[in-house]
């Protein structure tokens, strides 16, 4: 059986969730803090939380570089929320000293859709899941501004971009692993199988 390794970067924000629901979509789902942990994956998940600070806990941590070699190298990586910020070639307000991975052709906007106390919830219709739409949980979410080329806009809330793919790079504006629906971790779990089956050829 064909069951992938994929680890959730585990510096801060809601990783036991993403280890739950990778965990239901048939992964095996382990956290990663240090680039040992990182090379023993298939794929990586970047969870929601404060994108400066999981910035800064990266380069502290010896992980950035590493996890922006894999990244390029073409490992499967998911980022939500935050992660989405952390993917993005281009953030259009940065703080002081953030940095991201990179690996998405696209402009994001931090905080687009307001503060936590604008939090909500909503029906998104996603490229490639079947069924019904999957909710959407949006917390100081961002938004993506554009993308180039070689992106591919999965989902739009609001006449806003909140889902993006660009070759093994998936990511969404909100939080899937806080719903129950683990449709988009399906989906993530079957680029990383995919991944893994095209380079065992």
């Amino acid at each position: 059986m064909n069951t992938p390794v994929i680890g959730v970067l585990a510096l801060q924000g809601d990783v036991r969730e993403h280890l739950i629901a990778l965990a239901a979509a048939d992964a095996v789902a382990r956290p990663v803090r240090r680039p040992e942990e990182l090379a023993e994956v298939d794929g990586l998940v970047l969870p929601g939380g404060e994108s400066t600070t999981i910035s800064k806990l990266a380069v502290l941590f010896g992980v950035m570089e590493p996890l922006r070699a894999r990244v390029r190298d073409g490992m499967p990586v998911y980022g939500t929320c935050a992660g989405l910020i952390m993917l993005a070639d281009k953030i259009l307000d940065p703080r002081s000293g953030q940095e991201t991975i990179g690996g998405i052709d696209m402009i994001v906007r931090r905080n687009a859709f307001g503060r936590q106390n604008e939090s909500f919830e909503a029906s998104v219709d996603v490229k490639g899941i079947t069924g019904d739409p999957v909710e959407g949980v949006f917390i100081r979410a961002p938004w993506v501004e554009s993308v180039g080329a070689g992106a591919e806009v999965l989902a739009e809330h609001d006449g806003h971009i909140v889902a993006v793919r660009q070759g093994n790079a998936l990511a969404t504006s909100f939080h899937p692993e806080l719903t129950g629906d683990h449709r988009v971790h399906s989906l993530f779990v079957d680029m990383v199988r995919g991944d893994r089956a095209a380079e065992s050829l």
